[in-house]
């Protein structure tokens, strides 16, 4: 299934995408594309459910994220062992883990705000996963019981706040709008293999990261079981994690960031696209 929500910022509906692609209205049977929504029991209940019996949704409304507003969301940095080359860093002994804060939650084709005095706003394509039932101390053999699904995550980045201007990641990964999510949420019986998918990024139609899953260093099941040791991870959070090779801040011989007027459009193989116009905040 393809869950989503749609509607004005606040007061979006829940919607499923049928197989012609075409929008259809869920809220006769779903509040919202929640954490109790995308449970296991629920999940089951909803793929019961024919498409074509839901009222078809005939505009082209706002996307909103896929998921309602989560409780934690997660990223995980340094995670492409070709991205960690571009940028000349080590690859990481264990996951590099960080919050990115819920005022960047948005949908996946809202604008995206380069913040005040912002001189290095990047782009960062990711596979996220989406959470589906509590995760305490999984075991990986036991993490995969818990994700409901997958989704595309742009984890915008501004490198400068994020690495010049002391402290931690998170000034530069939280500003408002930095963590567009969807189109829609992906239900893992219909994503074969995860650590098998290409993500792509374009900015104004060049194309500027293309890549593949495949060459993540920690794989979703190690990511899952690891988070949970130190994060509980409650339905409907989502973890970013981490980006190809391709990014601004690794761009030879000169680093390319984000301005105004811009425009990016990202995807992922199966999961759907983004497009984000970039104005100033």
């Amino acid at each position: 299934m393809k869950l989503l929500r749609y509607g004005p910022p606040g007061a979006e509906q829940p919607g499923m995408l049928d197989r012609d692609g075409k929008l259809r209205d869920l809220s006769a049977h779903l509040r919202d594309v929640d954490g109790s929504a995308i449970a296991p029991a629920s999940l089951a209940r909803l793929a019961a459910i024919d498409p074509a019996s839901l009222p078809l949704v005939a505009s082209s409304p706002r996307l909103g994220a896929c998921v309602a507003r989560p409780l934690n969301f997660v990223c995980i940095g340094l995670n492409y062992a070709d991205h960690a080359a571009e940028t000349g860093a080590a690859i990481p002994k264990e996951p590099i883990v960080f919050l990115k804060s819920l005022g960047a939650y948005s949908g996946p084709n809202d604008d995206v705000k380069i913040p005040r005095g912002s001189s290095k706003t990047d782009w960062e394509v990711e596979l996220g996963i989406v959470i589906g039932s509590t995760a305490r101390y999984v075991t990986e053999a036991a993490a995969l019981a818990h994700v409901a699904g997958y989704c595309v995550v742009n984890d915008v980045s501004e490198r400068e706040f994020q690495i010049e201007r002391g402290g931690t990641w998170d000034k530069g990964k939280g500003c408002d709008t930095f963590g567009p999510t969807g189109p829609w949420l992906v239900t893992k019986d219909e994503v074969a293999d995860p650590q098998n998918l290409r993500l792509w990024t374009e900015v104004d139609g060049v194309r500027m990261q293309d890549g593949s899953t495949r060459t993540m260093i920690f794989n979703v099941v190690q990511i899952v079981s690891y988070v949970s040791h130190f994060i509980t991870l409650h339905p409907g959070d989502v973890i970013a994690t981490g980006t190809p090779p391709g990014v601004g801040l690794g761009k030879k011989p000169t680093p390319i960031f984000l301005k105004p007027g811009q425009t990016m459009r990202l995807g992922i193989e199966g999961l759907g696209e983004q497009t984000q116009k970039l104005v100033a905040a």
